[in-house]
């Protein structure tokens, strides 16, 4: 204080928010994701410097202290009442992101090594995370193995072990977009969810599962924290090899905070629990995410061959859509790389697809507007006018 230099930075950061206010980039990245904006502001006017007047940034700020272990309890009570979690669950705040949970998950939920666990490899990240698996305990693959990721197949060709320690699936593939549109029946096996692309994006009967555990950085908040939400038979199982830190027993009664956690992580996911709630909650966010969804799919079953998608129609995810751009039936690599560029003089960004899978993606996660993707939509029917060449569809 009194230096001219922290006025000027102020005046700086000021500056800042009212253009960010202003402008209309469009970010369809598919995680770290797009934040609302009116999370943004308030957490750089707000926490960044001064949280709830203390003086202290969220940043500065103790996981120990009371505004930390206040802002915690409201945010599991927050998350309690949007999915309607019931109370032989608890909520934990970790670290390590999903890639950490695909070692925590075995080492938890399976005695020893001998045990076998049940995966559903639909795309890439399930595919990571039963290779993970094996090092802790023995993988089943549920479904036959096709490197194409495009479907799911059918429960009469399923798999599933009986008594197995748990049944693993991927609720919504971000890279390969492909979605269970439902919950996979596994009988009495406890059934575990990766849900990071599609947490909060959906209702969830959360009483089916033994564990469902979300990245924060597409629907929720910022890289640095880890949802997990398991049911209480659940804890206490934990191989002695099983880290400390991601012993989901030690953490439950720690609070979360054995070690330090991600303060401004958690406070940002406070900040979008509560803007979630004042957009209607999840039932109203699920009827906004088929509205885009919808949008960018008829554009695309709409174009007759130029835009092109990989995945069959009864696995489609609502937020993660990839496609590419074809003449005669073909990828064109140098029309794909245009697009993205176009886009992005256009303040659209981040559509270029995974380098596994290649073509285009939108990312259409909770904080992407229905404007937005209006104006995707306007773009692409715009790009499809000016560079399609007439010929016959595939």
């Amino acid at each position: 204080k009194g230096s001219s230099a922290y006025y000027i930075n102020l005046s700086h950061l000021i500056a800042m928010v009212e253009r960010r206010k202003s402008e209309e980039v469009i970010n369809f990245a598919p995680g770290p994701a797009k934040l609302p904006l009116e999370v943004l502001i308030e957490a750089a006017e707000q926490g960044a410097f001064s949280y709830k007047d203390s003086g202290i940034s969220v940043m500065e700020m103790s996981h120990r202290s009371t505004d930390y272990l206040a802002m915690s309890q409201e945010t599991v009570s927050l998350l309690r009442e949007l999915l309607d979690i019931p109370a032989n669950y608890q909520i934990l705040f970790l670290q390590g992101g999903g890639t950490g949970q695909f070692a925590a998950v075995p080492l938890n939920l399976s005695r020893s090594s001998d045990e076998v666990a049940d995966y559903f490899i639909t795309g890439l990240w399930s595919k990571k995370a039963a290779e993970e698996a094996q090092k802790y305990v023995k993988v089943n693959k549920v479904l036959t193995h096709s490197s194409h990721y495009n479907s799911i197949q059918e429960k009469e060709h399923w798999k599933l072990t009986p008594g197995a320690a748990y049944v693993y699936y991927c609720a919504n593939e971000t890279v390969h977009g492909v979605e269970f549109q439902g919950i996979p029946d596994t009988g009495d096996v406890p059934l575990v969810c990766d849900a990071s692309s599609s947490f909060l994006t959906h209702k969830m009967d959360i009483s089916k599962y033994a564990l469902i555990f979300a990245g924060a950085q597409k629907n929720v908040g910022c890289a640095g924290v880890t949802i997990v939400i398991v049911r209480d038979d659940m804890i206490g199982k934990a191989q002695s090899i099983c880290p400390s830190v991601w012993d989901y027993k030690i953490q439950a009664d720690n609070n979360s905070t054995y070690n330090t956690p991600s303060v401004w992580g958690l406070y940002i996911v406070n900040l979008v629990l509560k803007w979630l709630k004042k957009q209607g909650g999840v039932e109203a966010i699920e009827e906004r995410c088929a509205t885009k969804a919808r949008m960018v799919y008829d554009t695309i079953q709409n174009s007759n061959g130029f835009y092109h998608l990989l995945v069959e129609p009864a696995f489609r995810s609502r937020v993660n859509i990839p496609f590419h751009i074809c003449r005669n039936g073909n990828p064109v690599k140098e029309l794909e790389e245009k697009f993205v560029k176009e886009a992005q003089a256009q303040n659209m960004y981040e559509l270029k697809g995974h380098r596994a899978v290649g073509g285009i993606r939108a990312s259409l996660y909770n904080a992407v507007s229905v404007e937005e993707v209006k104006t995707l939509v306007q773009y692409m029917n715009d790009f499809m006018a000016r560079n399609r060449v007439t010929s016959p569809p595939a």
